[in-house]
């Protein structure tokens, strides 16, 4: 055992990634449907940590993980934070969440009167619990190495106990989650055979249909052609028309006249279809009415395929790397749409160098900027201020010539990646103290972190699931949120394959994080 010590400790990148695929093979075992997934990283970390203390990295691998995790979730949903954060169900899910917050701070220091325990551990234990190592760092400057006592023991429940919560709700509960199916859009063709739409303009027909439906084409005189919205419809013309759904295209028949399948489709000598990868650096970052495609006229734009979704192919869509567009053109015009747009299945890797670093510089200096508030004292972000500015940019998308976005398949090697080396880092240092304090204190303090824990989670999950009756995986997001720890996220991201989780997560966790160091700040100054 000495020599299997000595060689992790005298190798600690090893041990890093040692660590990593033994966290992945434990998150694969699963009892009675429960598995800890990519947590499992956090727990072997802690185990690897305690049995050789001196193979911990460098405390900068950890933050380099998390500085690229808490990126990559905010150039994603940047624009869906935005969106929520100013509707009514935004609002309401992050008063959720500040009520859980708030308590568990309240029950951390209830802790100091009943049960005697020193102010710092409470605080430690509020900071563990909603694994804030932001909310930490202003308790340390304060009063010295105490809070990290509180924080080392209530960190791993603070990720082990909402995940187990969590799985208890989905299995006791058994929510119908509907994930997206990723079919793609649906076609139907229609003989247009109502006479009030006879003489007029695409553009005035488009007004009456369901919202989602498009009219992208046409045939007349046994042709068939693009259909832009001044294009003038005569009775008798077969309208090609695409929706995400198709209710939505069995309205629209209804409106227009009757199906007629096969009539556009069955005959490809006009227009026939074509599906290329947007990967020319020129043409991402632009908008889909912008764009003058070859074929003088003849080819149109029917959707883009973005990650596992199809998108509306509107005027106002901004393409990014890895876009598949879906198009109608003649087939002498595919070799030059190919140009056009790059076609390279590279693209769906391909991102700014130039971008992420300026993204993630700017993220760090907002994160070092001291903000001093009145009564309360100077406050730090940290590393909350990298996922603020990557939601800022990622709802920008675009700026002065420089693109934001992050293709969503590298976007997701960029998140795991640096999860993964967030949570081995912090096991593998943690593991020791973690490892004593248990020893010193018995089991008093891991109960004191799990009562706090409960307050966390418990009443973010009795509101949103019992009073407002929302959806579970936008409760599983806000918890998510709530707690922090981007583990957390990965596991309500297997219980409800969704984006939802992503977006809550997205639009919880700064406001609740700059709460947290506010609360430790404002408790340390009435001290």
């Amino acid at each position: 055992m000495e020599l299997i010590r000595a060689m992790l400790e005298q190798q600690p990148l090893m041990a890093l990634f040692l660590t990593i695929a033994v966290g992945y093979i434990v998150g694969e075992l699963s009892i009675k449907g429960f598995s800890l997934g990519v947590g499992a990283v956090l727990f072997v970390a802690l185990a690897l940590g305690w049995f050789a203390p001196k193979a911990a990295p460098a405390p900068i691998v950890g933050t380099l993980g998390l500085s690229l995790f808490l990126y990559a979730v905010g150039i994603q949903y940047g624009r869906q934070f935005f969106l929520g954060l100013t509707s009514a169900a935004g609002l309401k899910a992050n008063l959720m969440a500040l009520a859980g917050v708030l308590l568990s701070g309240a029950v951390s220091l209830l802790f100091v009167r009943t049960a005697g325990i020193d102010p710092g551990h409470a605080l430690g234990l509020f900071a563990g619990s909603g694994t804030s190592t932001a909310a930490l760092q202003p308790a340390v400057a304060r009063l010295g190495d105490d809070p990290t006592v509180g924080y080392s023991v209530s960190y791993p429940f603070g990720v082990a106990g909402p995940i187990l919560l969590l799985y208890l709700a989905f299995v006791i509960l058994k929510p119908r989650i509907e994930a997206h199916a990723g079919s793609g859009m649906e076609f139907l063709e229609i003989t247009l055979l109502n006479s009030q739409f006879v003489g007029r303009r695409l553009s005035d027909l488009a007004v009456t249909l369901p919202a989602q439906v498009r009219i992208v084409a046409l045939r007349r005189n046994h042709h068939n052609q693009p259909a832009p919205p001044d294009t003038v419809i005569a009775e008798k013309d077969v309208l090609l028309a695409v929706s995400p759904t198709r209710a939505a295209l069995d309205q629209a028949s209804g409106i227009l006249g009757d199906a007629a399948p096969g009539r556009i489709t069955g005959d490809r000598r006009d227009l026939d279809y074509l599906r290329v990868f947007a990967s020319r650096p020129g043409l991402v970052g632009r908008m889909l009415g912008d764009l003058d495609l070859p074929g003088a006229g003849n080819s149109t734009v029917v959707h883009v395929r973005r990650g596992d979704a199809d998108l509306e192919a509107r005027p106002d869509l901004v393409l990014e790397f890895g876009d598949r567009v879906g198009l109608l053109a003649h087939r002498d015009n595919f070799v030059e749409l190919r140009k056009f747009f790059g076609d390279s299945i590279k693209g769906t890797a391909e991102f700014s160098y130039i971008s992420i670093g300026l993204g993630m510089a700017l993220g760090f200096l907002v994160g070092a900027i001291a903000i001093s508030l009145p009564g309360i004292g100077r406050i730090v972000l940290g590393l909350a201020g990298v996922l603020i500015v990557a939601l800022i940019l990622g709802s920008l998308r675009r700026t002065a010539g420089l693109n934001w976005t992050v293709p969503i398949s590298a976007n997701l090697v960029l998140r795991n990646l640096g999860l993964t080396l967030f949570l081995a880092q912090v096991g593998m240092a943690s593991g020791p103290r973690f490892a004593a304090t248990v020893t010193e204190t018995g089991f008093l303090m891991l109960g004191m972190g799990v009562v706090v824990l409960a307050a966390l989670v418990l009443p973010v999950l009795v509101l949103g699931l019992f009073v407002f009756r929302m959806p579970f995986d936008d409760v599983v997001g806000i918890v998510a949120g709530a707690t922090g720890n981007p583990a957390i996220l990965a596991y309500a991201n297997r219980l409800a394959p969704t984006d939802r989780p992503d977006v809550g997560y997205a639009m919880i966790f700064p406001a609740m994080t700059i709460v947290k160091v506010l609360f430790v700040n404002i408790v340390l100054t009435l001290l």
